[in-house]
């Protein structure tokens, strides 16, 4: 499971350098060190190899008579790139994903379980004051304790 955050920097030729524990967390989820890179609410999200396959199953089941679900195919899966690490294990972020992302030199990732997300830090820092926020919220509180937290 990808677990964990860390800070980076997106060097000049727009590579990342993807933490040990995610590397080897790709490698095992799929016997490759490929993976989707995608957008999403700001920031990027990274799926290994099968679990990509597996949400573009889930997605493909979704009801098609929605507008919104129509909508959400064409951004989520029409903005995704297929990925792979280079022998430094970095990756080469798409100028496309860069801009959406808004990522510039200080970049965050963040382990989510089955992918990792790719956050500016300015942008992460102001999401975290937001997820705070919302953890107080009773109606949020209410669901992580039905977790047993």
């Amino acid at each position: 499971m990808f677990r964990g955050g860390s800070f980076h920097t997106l060097d000049d030729k727009g590579r990342i350098i993807i933490p040990a524990r995610f590397k080897g967390e790709l490698e095992s989820r799929a016997s490759t060190d490929r993976f989707f890179l995608t957008i999403l609410a700001g920031g990027l999200m990274a799926y290994p190899l099968g679990e990509w396959v597996a949400l573009e199953k889930r997605i493909l089941d979704l009801e098609e008579t929605s507008p919104a679900i129509w909508r959400f195919k064409r951004y989520f899966v029409g903005s995704a790139v297929e990925c792979q690490l280079d022998r430094q294990s970095r990756v080469v972020i798409p100028q496309t994903l860069k801009e959406y992302a808004g990522l510039d030199k200080e970049i965050v990732l963040v382990g989510v379980l089955n992918h990792f997300e790719i956050w500016s830090r300015d942008r992460w820092e102001a999401n975290s004051k937001k997820l705070d926020e919302d953890m107080s919220q009773e109606e949020v509180l209410k669901e992580i304790r039905s977790l047993g937290i």
